[in-house]
């Protein structure tokens, strides 16, 4: 039987919103409402996804002033992230939905 916390992981890289939230933050840290506007989602959307994110290790959070600004784990989840991208552009090409420049941009 797989152990509960594996299937939390995974589950958490699942949901479209908090991967979306990460992978903006693998680019460069964000506060909250760089993200909103990034993504077009809702604060209270963003908030409850950090909230999470940052519970399980997935973004660090550092004060700045009133805001605070969001990055991902570069010790861990950054290299994992590296890894996913080799092994889905090695296997999943089929998978892909993406179409016109953004299907090109992605398996040039």
């Amino acid at each position: 039987m797989i152990c509960n916390t594996y299937i939390q992981f995974f589950q958490t890289l699942a949901d479209p919103s908090k991967l979306a939230i990460v992978t903006l933050l693998q680019k460069e840290s964000k506060s909250v409402s760089e993200i909103c506007n990034e993504l077009n989602f809702e604060q209270s959307r963003v908030s409850h996804n950090l909230r999470k994110l940052k519970e399980l290790g997935f973004v660090i959070v550092k004060p700045n002033g009133k805001e605070r600004i969001y990055s991902i784990d570069e010790k861990s989840i950054k290299p994992l992230l590296k890894l996913i991208k080799t092994h889905v552009d090695k296997y999943y090409h089929n998978y892909c939905k993406c179409k016109g420049k953004t299907k090109k941009e992605r398996w040039k």
